[in-house]
């Protein structure tokens, strides 16, 4: 069985082009089948203000009404997607750009409104993967941005973490997945003051026991939530770190395991 390598980037890369360019330029050059889900960084934001749509948050999650979709749709799946594309053919390595609209890849459903209404929001449903197996198996590489649809014509705002776990499970079936989170950290740290203090392993006990002393809190959950999620669900590995990680094989980082 082959391995693929699920990697997804955020915004610490997509806002800095010198970073960019460095990191696909290195992606470009991984061996072996590989899978790029990508976020959308500070750029919608930064349209929204410039078009005079208020930018809505809740606890650091968008919400996401008609204008604010067609904002994120012409920055995630238009400027950043196709840009990133472009920069992997000058690398030589081919890719084409999907939502998961693209080939009915990834179908989700509006998030329910249960203490906060988050708009065009989807959680995702199904993962199909027989248009990108037959991609991959060509050396063409898919790039995923935060777009889905609910096959009834809707499109969707979707975490991209969550993207890039339940993409790597829908591979799990066919191929080896590896699941890598590229963040702006060397890890999960146990002291988030210092960076040196990475968590080199987590298993389910210790997430339970870093999580019951607040030593980890906050944004990093729903992150790690969707590493288990991956592991538990036949992920061979997942790890989180800077994307270094994936080009030095020397480089800290923590590595999720049951």
């Amino acid at each position: 069985m082959k391995t693929l390598k699920v990697i997804k980037i955020g915004g610490n890369i997509i806002d800095n082009d010198i970073a960019l360019a460095s990191f696909l330029s290195e992606f470009s050059k991984l061996k072996g089948l590989k899978v790029l889900v990508h976020g959308g960084g500070k750029l919608a934001t930064q349209l929204a203000k410039k078009m005079n749509v208020p930018v809505k948050m809740n606890e650091g999650r968008r919400i996401t009404d008609t204008d604010t979709l067609d904002i994120i749709t012409m920055v995630y799946a238009g400027n950043i997607n196709k840009n990133i594309i472009a920069q992997l053919q000058a690398n030589n390595c081919n890719a084409i750009g999907f939502s998961g609209a693209d080939g009915n890849t990834i179908i989700s459903e509006k998030r329910p409104v249960k203490t906060v209404d988050y708009g065009f929001v989807g959680d995702v449903k199904k993962v199909n993967t027989t248009t990108l197996e037959v991609l991959l198996k060509n050396n063409i590489t898919p790039v995923f941005c935060a777009i889905t649809h609910d096959k009834n014509g809707q499109l969707l705002n979707t975490n991209a973490d969550t993207i890039a776990s339940e993409l790597a499970i829908g591979f799990a079936k066919h191929f080896k997945t590896e699941l890598y989170y590229c963040f702006e950290k060397n890890g999960v740290l146990e002291n988030v003051e210092n960076e040196d203090s990475v968590i080199e392993n987590i298993n389910t006990g210790r997430y339970k026991t870093l999580k019951d002393n607040n030593i980890i809190f906050e944004g990093m959950l729903p992150k790690l939530d969707n590493c288990f999620h991956a592991i538990h669900h036949n992920v061979q590995q997942v790890c989180i770190g800077k994307s270094d990680m994936l080009f030095n094989t020397n480089s800290k980082h923590t590595t999720i395991t049951k």
